[in-house]
């Protein structure tokens, strides 16, 4: 199959509601998958033939973003009650509330924080990165569970600034 045909098939399967196509021609079989969380990415496209090794088809070309500024871990939010901010991931990785799995989590809905306390903890290369609150306030909302993977200015909490 031509490198064009494949390219074709990868974006039938991005714009589409399937999950997976796999097609078999020639005794060869190409197999394109995308990921139930992220419709713009799959997990694993592959062409097997007979004895010969995988050979990966890489996804199609999307150029990188260009950040218009600089990065910021926290986005600012005005309400009518007082002053309400995000506090975003600075990272991809894997989120969690506490040090250990049997640990009390760091901080809990309507606790009362400091700035530099530690919130959270976001596993990225296998490194754990301890997240610490740039305000002193309280903590209204949290929207990650613990161990779900976030992504790069994801919103972790809400906290309502003292």
């Amino acid at each position: 199959m031509k490198e064009d045909e494949i390219r074709r098939l990868v974006k039938i399967v991005e714009d589409s509601n399937i999950g997976q196509l796999e097609i078999s021609r020639w005794g060869k079989t190409i197999k394109i998958s995308k990921s139930p969380h992220d419709s713009n990415t799959y997990h694993n496209s592959t062409m097997h033939t007979g004895v010969n090794p995988i050979a990966t088809v890489p996804p199609a070309a999307v150029p990188p973003a260009i950040p218009t500024a600089e990065p910021k871990a926290v986005e600012e939010k005005s309400k009518a009650d007082g002053k309400i901010v995000d506090i975003n991931a600075p990272m991809v990785g894997t989120f969690y509330r506490s040090p250990a799995p049997d640990a009390d989590p760091y901080v809990e809905v309507n606790q009362t924080i400091k700035k530099g306390q530690v919130i959270c903890i976001i596993e990225a290369m296998k490194l754990m990165n301890e997240i610490e609150s740039e305000f002193d306030g309280r903590i209204v909302e949290a929207f990650v569970e613990n161990g779900q993977p976030v992504e790069y200015n994801q919103s972790l909490f809400r906290i309502e600034q003292s």
